[in-house]
């Protein structure tokens, strides 16, 4: 059962997304009860394969009001955990066909915090043009079936 508690609104816009993987994160106790109140953005999150293990960096998690002393810097470097084979799958696939890691969701799993990353290229400004104009005539032909069956 999974419980969404933010996603990245940008990762599918600027990025054509390949495959996702799940991902652990690691976080204090002061981060998770932040993040159980939704204190989280994503918007400007990537992650990047570093010594052989995954970061993630700029995932903004606000400070927990009654944290006082045990709160950390809300935009520190938190690695996330993955198993060796995912982690080289996803060192070759950057490395040879130019990639990215985008954070797409944060949710809850069980008792757990959960990342789902999403391996992806870059969008050029006509892709993102394209796939707006797609979503504009989708967006149309509901509307049209919707009162075609109401009258």
């Amino acid at each position: 059962m999974k419980k969404i508690i933010a996603t990245n609104p940008i990762a599918r816009h600027n990025y054509t997304i390949e495959d996702t993987y799940e991902a652990g994160i690691v976080l204090t106790g002061t981060e998770i009860k932040s993040i159980k109140n939704g204190k989280v953005n994503l918007k400007d999150s990537y992650a990047n394969i570093k010594n052989g293990e995954v970061f993630i960096y700029g995932m903004h998690v606000s400070p927990y009001e009654f944290g006082n002393i045990y709160n950390k810097d809300p935009l520190r470097t938190r690695k996330l955990l993955l198993n060796r084979r995912e982690i080289n799958k996803l060192t070759g696939l950057i490395k040879q066909k130019g990639l990215t890691l985008v954070p797409i969701s944060l949710y809850f799993s069980g008792h757990f915090v959960k990342v789902e990353l999403g391996v992806g290229k870059g969008k050029k400004l006509y892709d993102k043009r394209q796939d707006i104009a797609k979503r504009d005539a989708e967006r149309r032909m509901q509307k049209a079936m919707s009162l075609k069956n109401q009258g």
